[in-house]
């Protein structure tokens, strides 16, 4: 099977994209419940330091609740959904994108996130094949879908997914899978320090703050998987891809002007298109003059 797999890209690509199917529709489930984990934790810390007060109330017991705990339901009456109703994008068609059970509208993101996550994961073998740079950057797609979403749903990015992104590009990297050791650590602390620099340089000038710690790492591990050489490109390429977001979604009327976008998915965008073709654009870009 393996053999298989590395002498028949079309094979390996068709098994990728089936396995980021599945992939996709746990992402989804991330997506939707890691905030939920993480403001319920916050609350636990902040119920904590209340208890300390003698006249503090007894804490409340909640369901418990993680990635795994309770089953999947129909957010309207409370549904369990079937193994059948959940296989990746089919389930959706089939259900006409509606609960089984009261019929309740499902949200055509999660067929979107799954099929995103399947054609990009088959694509990246198919192009690059069963090779560790390959399966890295189906890994990483993967992570950066989550990212994307969690920010333009809450402006946020998890530390538990940011940080180990960055340990995993430092890592592969012992072994040059996508640059030298030494430019990935230059490239985490740069990426880093960039957008930390022109944090406070905004916050100073402005008295706002333009954007969250969680930007300062997400950029830190993009450095840590294509190295220092990439982050010039990824800066650029996220203003291209900020502004084409933005006027799409303006005129879609999907968002208002005065309301601030997050920078994450552009970072997200950015990083993953340098990764894949960085050498090519700036091969064509120098080859221009």
């Amino acid at each position: 099977m393996i053999e298989l797999l590395m002498t028949e890209p079309l094979v390996a690509a068709f098994f990728a994209l089936v396995i980021s199917l599945l992939v996709g529709s746990f992402l989804n489930v991330v997506i939707l419940r890691l905030p939920v984990m993480m403001q319920r934790e916050w609350d636990a810390m902040l119920q904590t330091e209340a208890e300390a007060d003698a006249d503090a109330s007894a804490p409340v017991p909640q369901e418990r609740f993680n990635l795994m705990v309770p089953r999947s339901r129909c957010g309207s009456c409370g549904h369990l959904i079937q193994w059948y109703e959940n296989i990746p994008v089919v389930s959706w068609l089939l259900l006409r994108g509606r609960c089984s059970d009261c019929g309740t509208r499902i949200s055509v993101r999660y067929p979107l996130v799954e099929l995103i996550t399947g054609l990009i994961g088959g694509w990246l073998i198919w192009h690059f094949g069963l090779t560790p740079q390959g399966m890295a950057l189906v890994v990483l797609s993967w992570a950066l879908i989550v990212l994307t979403f969690i920010d333009l749903d809450h402006q946020l990015l998890p530390d538990s997914i940011t940080l180990p992104l960055l340990w995993l590009g430092l890592l592969l990297n012992t072994q040059g899978v996508f640059t030298s050791l030494e430019s990935a650590v230059f490239g985490a602390a740069a990426g880093y320090l960039v957008l930390w620099a022109v944090y406070w340089l905004f916050k100073l000038v402005t008295g706002k703050e333009g954007m969250g710690y969680g930007d300062f790492k997400l950029l830190a591990a993009i450095g840590a998987w294509g190295g220092v050489q990439v982050l010039p490109l990824v800066i650029l390429l996220s203003s291209v891809v900020g502004v084409v977001l933005a006027f799409s979604l303006i005129a879609l009327r999907r968002h208002s002007a005065q309301n601030p976008l997050p920078f994450g998915p552009y970072l997200a965008i950015a990083g993953w298109i340098a990764l894949v073709w960085g050498d090519q654009i700036i091969s064509a870009y120098l080859g221009s003059f």
